[in-house]
């Protein structure tokens, strides 16, 4: 085993558990459900945000029982450090939005930055209603656009540094089967 790798089990071994992978699961239904209902016949465009809302994206799309595309962006403020820096677009949606219905789905909703510029961005690019969806919000007072929320919400968590179901520590565990909190962080 890698130091890195060592190190990167060490915090998984020593990281409390917010949620488990069952609890995430019921959220996962639940969203399924709320988003059904409400856009389930406007023939949306899923949009995902790489590489936090892939592993949402891919629990959530078997869910959804109706016709939708997918497509998906890339942007990105952690780029493997613990805090936020300034917000870099590095793939922009393929497909055309104007006159769509979007649906943005991300990991995490913390400060708000990305949910929001790319909400901005489908707007402008003539998108005709902007849903957001965040697997995890975390409770704070920091957000960058006071008031913004997402529009789907699965699970509030503490403020705290969060891995699993698409959130990463230091590039790591994305993959943990719950929502993790690093101890210490």
């Amino acid at each position: 085993m890698s130091r890195n790798t060592a190190e990167m089990q060490q915090v998984f071994d020593e990281a409390d558990c917010i949620y488990t992978e069952g609890q995430v699961s019921e959220a996962m239904d639940r969203l399924a459900g709320e988003i059904t209902a409400t856009i389930g016949d406007q023939d949306p465009l899923i949009l995902c945000i790489m590489n936090g809302g892939l592993v949402v994206a891919g629990q959530l799309l078997p869910r959804l029982a109706f016709p939708l595309q997918l497509d998906y962006a890339q942007l990105s403020r952690y780029r493997g450090n613990t805090t936020g820096g300034e917000l870099e677009w590095k793939v922009h949606p393929q497909t055309r939005l104007s006159g769509r219905t979007v649906l943005i789905v991300d990991d995490i909703l913390d400060e708000g930055d990305t949910l929001a510029a790319l909400t901005e961005a489908c707007q402008t690019e003539g998108a005709e209603r902007v849903w957001t969806l965040a697997l995890v919000e975390k409770h704070h007072d920091r957000k960058s656009q006071p008031g913004f929320e997402a529009d789907f919400i699965g699970l509030q968590t503490p403020d705290r540094y969060l891995f699993g179901y698409g959130m990463d520590y230091q590039g790591y565990w994305r993959n943990a089967p719950g929502i993790y909190a690093v101890r210490g962080l």
